[in-house]
């Protein structure tokens, strides 16, 4: 998948997001943060965790996601939108 499809997507963007700021959340709490709905939640982090962005552990039901640290793209992106917060707080 391209950069473009995955940083294209406003959902995907937004989770990406979250997760840089917050490091580690379930699939609800993504949700509610987001203000998507549950599944539509789950189909992106799928696909986010195909590409090699997130990784998750899982606890019984509950499913944690966060940016997954080895991968050079999710520490690309996660360089990018920390970058892009700091230009607009200032």
């Amino acid at each position: 998948m391209e950069i473009e499809e995955i940083l294209g997507n406003r959902l995907r963007l937004k989770i990406l997001k979250v997760l840089t700021q917050l490091r580690e959340l379930n699939v609800s709490e993504i949700a509610r943060r987001t203000g998507a709905n549950y599944k539509t939640v789950v189909g992106h982090l799928k696909i986010l965790e195909a590409v090699g962005l997130l990784q998750h552990k899982r606890f019984g039901r509950i499913h944690l996601y966060r940016l997954d640290e080895k991968s050079a793209k999710a520490r690309a992106v996660k360089a990018l939108l920390e970058a892009w917060e700091n230009i607009e707080r200032h």
